[in-house]
């Protein structure tokens, strides 16, 4: 929803929805010249299954989000694509893994074989699983891979670096690169050559920064790193919320979108929410459980294309429970929407950075006064909150001088099997430009 989107800053028709889980309603243009009508999808973009190191079948996994009201999956695992014949054994599932899934598919759709002794279990292939579940304007399967890299430093010492690709044609193996900041733009970059040999659509976005403490904010600064990132990641191990020596998700975001566009008048950064999904047998938040984060993209219709057509237009937000009826951007008021649930209210917090920003910034340093790899210490002046305002309809009018606008929302409702305990439902906005 940035200022080169007519098409997202005519949105100004209120939209009413009904339950939250059938995000799926229909936008009617009222004038001539506006965007054609348009529809909310929810959907996750990270996603594990026994393919990597997810410990379900991918098809129970594809039922469950069904079932849970989500419109469009991609099933990321770890630089792989399920695409060939593949047999795993048995004894290596989680208990009664298998049964559920004799249960829940019948015994002529659960393929097993015995090899030497040793009894296998068939993985179904991504085109096996479009063949059961995917429903046109219902349901959609996007192929995608988690390409999982790393930067080793010269003392040793390992980065975690990954990205997940959507709508890929082809398998990319990780690119590698001389430091953090090139191993992300050469995966980028590779994402990038695919789509524009295959002319097929394709987006990618860096996964969980702090996995690790892997990713910096400066690590992300060129524009050549991509306009997505994961400001929120379901996997208790991800430290979306940093320490005192490492910035927020949060943080790190508001730090890139200042510095791209005062200091290189470059493109946004557009946040996203997701699972990381792992464990579907036992639920906690110490486990990687499906449902704690997710996507919702305002599109023309449920195709891969026009899912990242909008997305690349920034016309989608982010949540953890919380659900908005509409987002609405004129080039001068940002107004939100949100879907009210008895007994709960909501706050919202608009975030921005003001031209003439202090943007002095001091290195991060461990006990011996050694720099550590970690986001610099910037003033408070970058992602200041603007206005804080309760109710249903919060709005924000820019002033003009603004580098950008972003609304995060905070519900009372406590969410269910959190990302950490005590976490509130949450919704998060796009930025928008003036």
């Amino acid at each position: 929803m940035h200022n080169h989107s007519s098409r997202v800053a005519s949105l100004l028709t209120v939209i009413t929805l009904g339950t939250a889980i059938a995000l799926s309603f229909e936008r009617t243009p009222l004038q001539e010249n506006e965007p054609p009508k348009t529809r909310w999808y929810k959907g996750n973009l990270h996603t594990h299954s026994l393919w990597s190191d997810g410990d379900d079948f991918p098809d129970s996994i594809v039922a469950r989000y069904k079932r849970m009201g989500y419109h469009f999956l991609t099933l990321t695992d770890h630089n792989i694509l399920s695409e060939k014949q593949r047999y795993i054994a048995t004894q290596t599932l989680e208990p009664g893994a298998l049964a559920k899934y004799k249960t829940e598919f019948g015994s002529s759709w659960v393929e097993t074989r015995t090899i030497r002794g040793e009894q296998q279990v068939r993985l179904k292939p991504l085109r096996e699983l479009r063949s059961l579940f995917d429903e046109p304007d219902k349901f959609l399967l996007i192929q995608g891979e988690e390409i999982t890299d790393q930067f080793l430093d010269s003392n040793g010492t390992s980065y975690p670096v990954h990205l997940n690709a959507t709508n890929l044609r082809d398998l990319i193996l990780p690119q590698g690169g001389n430091s953090v900041s090139q191993t992300i733009q050469n995966n980028v970059r590779a994402v990038k050559e695919q789509r524009a040999v295959t002319e097929r659509p394709m987006i990618v976005h860096l996964n969980h920064p702090n996995f690790g403490w892997g990713v910096t904010a400066e690590d992300l600064l060129p524009d050549e790193n991509g306009m997505f990132f994961e400001v929120y990641n379901g996997h208790p191990s991800v430290r979306n919320y940093g320490d005192p020596s490492h910035a927020s998700t949060e943080r790190i975001w508001d730090i890139v979108l200042t510095q791209r566009i005062a200091e290189q008048n470059g493109s946004p950064l557009f946040g996203v929410a997701t699972d990381d999904s792992h464990n579907y047998h036992e639920f906690s938040h110490l486990k990687s459980n499906p449902g704690r984060g997710w996507i919702v993209v305002r599109a023309s219709q449920l195709t891969a294309e026009s899912i990242i057509h909008a997305m690349e237009e920034g016309d989608f937000y982010c949540s953890t429970g919380v659900t908005l009826e509409d987002i609405r951007f004129d080039g001068k008021t940002l107004q939100i929407q949100i879907q009210p649930e008895n007994g709960v209210s909501y706050q919202t917090e608009f975030i921005g950075t003001r031209r003439g920003f202090d943007n002095a910034s001091s290195a991060v340093v461990d006990a011996d006064g050694k720099d550590l790899h970690a986001t610099r210490r910037y003033s408070n002046e970058i992602g200041m909150v603007l206005k804080k305002t309760k109710g249903l309809l919060p709005s924000y009018d820019l002033q003009g001088n603004e580098l950008y606008i972003r609304a995060r929302i905070r519900s009372t409702k406590s969410q269910p099997n959190p990302f950490e305990e005590g976490d509130q439902e949450r919704a998060w906005t796009q930025p928008v430009f003036p």
